[in-house]
């Protein structure tokens, strides 16, 4: 082989991955979607806060995709954050369905999940999950811990008014 058919061949390797390598990212960032279907129906969700949680990200059920979330709002009036999901049509849930903001790991992506009720009406296309509970922030968390931690320091006792116990000694 000459020279130039080996660069021709490299050359088609290198654009081959770099190829791979944006579709790769386009996929990790659920910026591609091949399966294009808007044959389900949406349903919209109001919570107090929701984190992190960004449109196109997952609603699971039972830890399974059943769809996606397709748009953030701020009701002007509440001030609450409405949510729109598009789930599939495949997957029906009762009316009594309750929504919560989940994370992925500690410091993973936030995703909507859906926890069926028992109620045997169904939801139907443009209507409102009732029930819901929002993110759970891990920095107001902490920050309550270490602002009790500093509580029970200043006067030497716990914030509860308990003595700790020793590790594995009964009282």
């Amino acid at each position: 082989m000459n020279k130039r058919t080996v660069d021709l061949w490299v050359g088609i390797f290198v654009a081959i991955g770099i190829a791979a390598l944006f579709f790769l990212a386009l996929k990790v960032g659920n910026l591609l979607n091949f399966k294009e279907e808007k044959n389900g129906y949406e349903v919209m969700v109001r919570f107090d806060n929701i984190g992190n949680l960004k449109a196109r990200a997952p609603v699971k059920s039972a830890g399974v995709v059943v769809g996606r979330v397709e748009r953030i709002r701020l009701d002007p009036k509440t001030y609450e954050a409405t949510v729109r999901i598009h789930l599939e049509k495949n997957f029906q849930f009762p009316k009594d369905t309750i929504a919560t903001i989940f994370t992925s790991g500690l410091l993973g992506e936030q995703f909507v999940g859906l926890e069926a009720g028992g109620d045997s009406v169904m939801l139907q296309d443009e209507e409102w999950i009732k029930k819901s509970q929002s993110a759970i922030q891990i920095e107001k968390l902490i920050s309550q811990f270490l602002f009790n931690q500093a509580q029970s320091g200043s006067n030497g006792a716990p914030a509860n008014g308990n003595a700790p116990a020793a590790a594995g000694v009964k009282p």
